[in-house]
């Protein structure tokens, strides 16, 4: 039987997981679970469809055939394609009808970011990125920048004049 690109192993038999998450798997799932219940609410079914497109297509580059992953997203794709989630929901193994399943819980924590990549601009032109904790200090973020390999040749020889940090913007450095 042919089935759907996240249930194919190499040779595109039906071949699902029972390894545990990762934290990006989860964040996906996540984030489509709040958009398709947010969606629901609200009578906005067309932009919930385009939600799936993008989980799919993220699960997919992640390689995810997890159990744990697959089968959430299996319940909340039965609301907009009931008959071919019953097929994956039996193909994966389960006896009962997915009709009895709860909608899965969304669990916030697993979407919360816990670094942010800050544009780093010298004198107002932005010449690298770098990734922070989200909670980054302004001494911890100027000492980082300032220590990174990329910033060496936009400070050298010259004076930092002023450092300007906005948590989960930008950070610039004036020098002169």
């Amino acid at each position: 039987k042919k089935v759907g690109r996240l249930f194919q192993n190499k040779d595109g038999a039906f071949c699902i997981s029972e390894e545990n998450p990762t934290k990006e798997e989860l964040k996906v799932l996540h984030t489509l679970i709040n958009k398709v219940e947010s969606d629901i609410k609200s009578f906005s079914f067309n932009t919930a469809v385009s939600a799936f497109m993008i989980a799919v297509n993220s699960l997919s580059d992640l390689k995810c055939n997890k159990r744990e992953i697959l089968e959430p997203l299996i319940i909340v794709f039965s609301t907009y394609a009931p008959h071919i989630s019953e097929e994956l929901w039996s193909l994966c193994g389960n006896k009962e009808s997915i009709e009895y399943e709860p909608f899965p819980e969304f669990i916030e924590d697993y979407i919360k970011e816990d670094s942010y990549e800050y544009p780093i601009s010298f004198n107002g032109k932005v010449r690298f990125k770098m990734k922070l904790p989200i909670d980054v200090t302004k001494d911890d973020a100027q000492k980082a920048v300032l220590d990174a390999q990329e910033a060496q040749k936009w400070i050298e020889n010259k004076n930092i004049k002023k450092f300007i940090f906005v948590p989960n913007k930008i950070i610039n450095v004036v020098v002169g």
